[in-house]
């Protein structure tokens, strides 16, 4: 077993450098515009996110609205829990922010980090107030084509949960990388795990004799 963990050490750390190494990506197309979810929809561009001394940007695609097919309860209370059930946000995504949120003021140490949503900012607002997110950047891409030319967004418009990672160099913004995971072909039953590395439970759970479970209603967004 120490063995196999060591050497799954050793991957990890391979697939990291090889990241590391990858040359600037295309080219940003757009400075897009987004809608700032805690000021009032005030409007940002993709560029404006980028502080001083700080030229990563790392951008979370969050699910609201949710998958049409994802049946999971919505939330017990709140305004949020009025919209119907295709409206609310993804519980998968939610559980990632949750722990992402509290991780916000030390990443921002050392880049940059967005959280974009094609939703109406008030409706994220809402939600994030009802979750008590306090440190996360929300922005709504409702008026813009972000979501699709960075694959968070199906031609049918459902959304897709994608991480993404820009770099500044000069005036230059170019893409770096993302979760193209999501897309790979996995063996029968297996989950895209694109997104795992930021996801806490997963990682608790893969340390217990019982593993992750079969349960296809976790995680959720309440819990009895």
């Amino acid at each position: 077993m120490l063995e196999a963990e060591i050497e799954l050490r050793r991957a990890i750390e391979r697939v990291a450098a090889q990241r590391r190494a990858l040359p600037p990506g295309g080219a940003v197309p757009d400075d897009y515009r987004f809608e700032e979810v805690a000021d009032s929809g005030r409007e940002v561009r993709l560029s404006e996110l980028f502080e001083e001394e700080k030229d990563t940007l790392v951008v979370y695609s969050f699910m609201f609205p949710r998958w049409s097919g994802d049946t999971r309860p919505g939330p017990a209370g709140g305004e949020t829990a009025r919209l119907p059930l295709a409206e609310t946000p993804c519980p998968s995504c939610t559980s990632i922010l949750d722990s992402l949120d509290s991780a916000v003021p030390h990443l921002a140490q050392r880049l940059n980090l967005a959280v974009v949503a094609k939703s109406d900012p008030e409706r994220v607002h809402i939600f994030a107030r009802e979750r008590g997110w306090r440190h996360l950047r929300l922005l709504s891409s409702h008026n813009n084509t972000y979501n699709r030319d960075y694959l968070a967004e199906t031609p049918e418009g459902e959304q897709v949960p994608i991480l993404n990672v820009f770099v500044r160099d000069g005036d230059r913004l170019c893409h770096s990388w993302a979760t193209e995971l999501m897309f790979a072909p996995r063996d029968e039953g297996e989950e895209p795990r694109h997104v795992d590395s930021i996801w806490p439970i997963w990682s608790v759970l893969d340390m217990t004799p019982d593993g992750r479970g079969t349960e296809s209603e976790f995680p959720n967004l309440r819990y009895e």
